[in-house]
This record gives C-alpha cells, structure tokens and sequence, in this order.
C-alpha cells in the first residue's frame, strides 16, 4: 500500500506514480540512458546501431530527438553556442571523439542511416539537428568541424538530409571568419567522393542552392574568380568549374531578359546587335549560345496566329525585320548550324509552323544568314529526328537547286581557268 504523499490524483481518484512512465518523459533519464548504453557498446559502431535500435522502443525518441543527436554528436546535451553542458552525463564514445578519417565518418553515417530508417519520424528532428551544429561551428575545434563536414557530405550524397541544411553556412559571423569556407570544402570532398557533380548540382539544384554557394564568402570577396581560385586551391575544381557555369547561366538568361525588353521598346536593331555583342564578350559567352538565345527572343516577341495559313506570312515578315540582328551571330558555320537546328526544333514543337520550316530558310539564305554549305550540312547529316522526314521533304527541291547552283559555279569556274 502506497504512502498517501505518493498518490497524485487523475480525474478525482488516486493512482500511483508509474517510474517507467517517469523515466520515459525525463530528460536527464533519458541522456543517462544513452550515454550508460554508448559507453557499455564503446566503440563497436555495428553494436551502437543495434543499441539504438532497441532504445527506440523503451526510450521516447521522437520527444527527445535533439538530446540524442547532441550525444551521438558531441557526447552531451549542447548549450547555446555549440559547448556541452557541465551539469549533465557525458560519453567519450561520440563522432566528435571518433577517428579523423572517411572511413570512420562513412561508418557513423550508417549509424544514423539506420537509426532514421528504423524510425521515420525522426528525419525532419535530424535535419534540423544538422542545421543546428552548422549554426554552432565556431564552438567546435577544427577537428570537431572537420569531422562534422565529412559526416554532413557523406549524409547528403546518401539523401539523408536535404540540402538546404546548407543555408546555415551562410551566417554572417562564420561567413565572415572563414569558417563557414573552409567547412564546405571538407563537405564538398566527402560528398565527391561519393557522388559525381552532376548529382551534387541536382541535389543543390532541387532545394534552389545552385546559385547561393558565392554566400560562402564575405561581400568583398564574393566573386566567380575567389571563389573559383579558393576551391581549385583546394583540390575541388570540379565544384569551381560548377559555379563558373551557374554563373554564366545567370547571365545568359539576364541578357536574354534585356534583350527581350529592348525588342518590346522597339529599340533600333542596329543598338541591340552592339548591347548583345558587348554582353557576349563581357560574360564569355560563345557565338552558337547567343544565336540561340536570339532565336528564342525574336520568336517570343510576338503573338502567333493560330491559323496555319496565316502564320507563315506572319513569320516570315517578323523574321525579315530581324534578318541583320540573326546575320551579326551567325559569322561561323558552326552558328549558323546551330540556327539552323533550333529552327527545326521550334517549327517541330509549335504545330502550326510544322509547313514553314522551308520557307523561314528560304528567307534567311535570301537575307544572308545561312550560306549553302550549312544548309547542305544540315540536310545531308546534321538534322535532328524531329520531324525529320517532313522537313527533309520540304526541302528537298531547294537542296536540289542549290547542289545545281553549284555544281554551275565550280563549271564556271574551270572554264575560266
């Protein structure tokens, strides 16, 4: 029989107090717990996860999530500022402890693959864990970070955390020390290793990181050749060369806003070619990049007919107006190859100019665009499948007098000699 000064009173009766229920909510029950099973497991990993796993069905994980990750982290339940709490029990066996290698990160990473796994609930409560120790980095020793990085690019190639735990780097104070720099290029190494960059930039790409990763350093320092320079350094080119071309992207589609802007203004012509050629040199861009993005302008700068009687003459008067502006990007074969394929994929894709594909041609050999030797080029070998077989018809008669025009030419020409 209890002691009355033990009876707590639910809904007017008595009951006594359950001590598994006590432990199950208490906080510093709960670290015990870890902590007594991580220092009885050592450092057998496999023996850890398996711990773990168990743990889960006696201890509530999803209430104290942060407590657990803390410890499987740094030891210890982390106070504001990434250093651990004195008053509370602490374990040597921790990431922060382990070994300096990627061999013992990618180990670790399994423990808390497995522990995620087995528990579903804990993925957001993980990712929030990992955005918090980003936060905490200064706290840390240079060791604790290194092996923090690992661990974050061994999780991420494995899409155990989303990317966007990436944002935290971009804190002001670890930005402006150099940490935050230094940390990504222990990250980006691990999740290399693991990954090629096509599948780093997807994952950066998906959450809208692409474009964020000059943020790892301060405002002054903040541009392509830094940046380009500080990760080369550093044995990462790949990642530099990845930031040129998120660079490049953005301009290009800048320019291609501008331009289209200049064409809405009715800008003479003349002053659009000298802006598009000023642009192109400033921002590298090549000859067949800028043909095409020009294409894309000079056709979304007008409203179609839908009627496919109408919309050749429609085309055809919209395309003379922009003749010189398409000729002052087409000085290389390659250009006008590269026209003469984006032409064919737009009159593939918009069903109505499906029957104006010859006669946009027409008028651009006419208008000194395209030369013979492309056109040829393209109707012999280059082509593309889409709508092969229609556009090879169309234009097969044209083909068929330019090969004459030429072959008089080359008589001509013996003749004279």
């Amino acid at each position: 029989m209890p002691y009355v000064d033990e009876l707590i009173y639910v809904h007017g009766r008595a009951c006594t107090p359950c001590l598994n229920e006590k432990e199950r909510f208490d906080p510093t029950q709960f670290q015990e717990s870890i902590v007594q099973g991580l220092n009885q497991t050592g450092s057998d990993l496999e023996a850890v996860a398996k711990f773990l796993d168990a743990s889960g069905a006696k201890l509530d994980y999803r209430r104290y999530a942060e407590t657990l990750f803390d410890i499987l982290v740094a030891g210890g339940m982390l106070a504001p500022g990434g250093t651990l709490s004195d008053d509370l029990t602490r374990t040597e066996f921790c990431l922060f402890t382990a070994q300096e290698d990627l061999e013992t990160m990618q180990a670790y990473a399994q423990v808390f693959n497995k522990l995620i796994r087995r528990y579903k609930y804990l993925e957001k409560g993980f990712e929030e864990e990992i955005k918090k120790l980003l936060l905490f980095l200064k706290g840390f020793t240079e060791s604790e970070r290194n092996k923090l990085a690992m661990l974050t690019g061994i999780l991420l190639a494995n899409g155990n955390i989303s990317a966007h735990i990436l944002s935290s780097l971009f804190n002001e104070n670890l930005v402006k020390e150099g940490v935050s720099a230094a940390f990504a290029v222990k990250l980006f190494k691990s999740w290399l290793n693991e990954r090629d960059i096509g599948s780093v930039a997807g994952s950066l790409r998906k959450v809208g990181m692409d474009n964020r990763l000059m943020e790892l350093f301060p405002a002054n320092k903040r541009s392509c050749e830094h940046f380009s320079k500080y990760f080369s350094d550093a044995g990462l080119k790949e990642l530099s060369d990845f930031a040129r071309n998120q660079e490049s992207i953005g301009a290009r589609k800048e320019l291609q806003k501008e331009v289209q802007e200049l064409m809405s203004q009715g800008e003479p012509i003349k002053d659009i070619i000298v802006y598009s050629k000023e642009e192109m040199k400033k921002n590298s861009i090549s000859e067949q990049t800028m043909i095409s993005m020009l294409w894309s302008c000079i056709m979304s700068s007008v409203e179609w007919n839908k009627k496919e009687e109408l919309v050749t003459e429609q085309a055809i008067r919209h395309l003379k107006q922009y003749s010189l502006l398409l000729k002052a990007f087409t000085s290389q074969g390659l250009s006008e190859l590269t026209l003469l394929l984006k032409i064919q994929e737009y009159c593939y894709d918009n069903i109505h100019f499906m029957k104006t594909f010859q006669k946009i041609v027409v008028l651009l050999y006419k208008a000194d665009v395209l030369n013979e030797e492309s056109i040829l080029k393209w109707y012999n070998e280059e082509h593309l499948a889409k709508g092969k077989g229609m556009f090879l018809e169309q234009m097969k008669k044209f083909v068929e007098w330019l090969k004459s025009a030429e072959e008089e030419s080359e008589s001509e020409e013996e003749a004279e000699d």
